[in-house]
């Protein structure tokens, strides 16, 4: 008989982590345990946009949220800067809390909804700060752009059915894509705050993808020293990448969207500090009487 979709261990990903080696309800403890870090988003987003130094919002509180919380803008000059991160809360939420789900049952209904809900995401942060001035030729509006990365993902949601086990790998070709843009803006770009930022956020990129890899191609070598944790480094480190992205995409989309405004990236609580979280803050232009 065909095992339940819903059943433990019925989906077709099962990574290094031994199952059950530390609680008999989850399957892979340390990577249902680093991946709750997504559920942070939920409290307090909107709060967050006017930056951690209005606040004083401890640092141990932003390393524990969501790294799209960190998305700070000092003084938002327009509401729809508050209004895009609000529709990121949902799918930020449901990823976190789905990734919990799937390594705690490694179900394939769990499996689904962890890649799905990352698609989605994905899909939600592109529709809202993918630059205009890469949109192919025959997309002229934000709104038709819209319908564009609707359609697409649509479309990539039912070909994930096909192959499940290619869909982590497809999703993870995506930060090439986002990569090359980085690099792009880089080159119009001789801020040498924003390029440090890049290089840092490159560096635990990279620090992730080989975690991941290894952990997915060399599980017998760790298994055999003992030490099969590589996919929960792969949850604290992409996170570590996101909290220097985010803020590169905040800045970007300023310097398209809202010109007249002189975007900085800033580090909280110092410069100086090992560990920092980085935001974005503006310069309002001066009127003119």
């Amino acid at each position: 008989r065909m095992p339940s979709i819903f059943s433990y261990q019925s989906a077709e990903v099962d990574w290094c982590e031994s199952n059950f080696a530390r609680s008999a309800v989850i399957a892979e403890y340390y990577n249902t345990v680093s991946a709750s870090g997504r559920l942070g988003l939920a409290p307090g987003t909107q709060e967050l946009l006017l930056g951690p130094t209005q606040h004083g919002t401890p640092l141990l509180c932003f390393l524990l949220l969501a790294p799209f919380n960190l998305l700070a803008l000092e003084e938002p000059p327009r509401a729809g800067g508050r209004m895009e991160l609000c529709h990121l809360k949902v799918p930020l939420s449901l990823a976190g809390l789905f990734s919990m789900y799937f390594h705690m049952t490694l179900s394939y209904v769990g499996q689904l909804l962890d890649e799905l809900s990352i698609l989605w995401t994905l899909a939600v942060a592109y529709s809202f700060w993918y630059p205009q001035a890469y949109f192919p030729r025959c997309i002229k509006t934000r709104r038709h752009f819209f319908w564009l990365t609707g359609i697409t993902t649509v479309i990539s949601t039912l070909m994930s059915f096909v192959k499940p086990t290619l869909n982590a790998y497809a999703l993870n070709c995506i930060a090439f894509h986002l990569l090359y843009l980085t690099w792009k803006e880089l080159k119009k770009c001789n801020d040498k705050r924003v390029h440090r930022m890049a290089a840092v956020m490159v560096m635990w990129w990279a620090l992730a993808i080989t975690s991941w890899i290894s952990d997915r191609w060399l599980c017998w070598l760790w298994q055999a020293i003992n030490f099969p944790y590589f996919h929960s480094f792969w949850h604290v480190l992409i996170a570590l990448s996101l909290l220097y992205c985010c803020p590169l995409v905040i800045y970007f989309d300023v310097s398209y969207e809202m010109p007249s405004f002189k975007p900085k990236l800033e580090y909280w609580p110092s410069d100086s500090w090992p560990v920092v979280v980085p935001y974005v803050t503006l310069e309002e232009p001066h009127k003119q009487c």
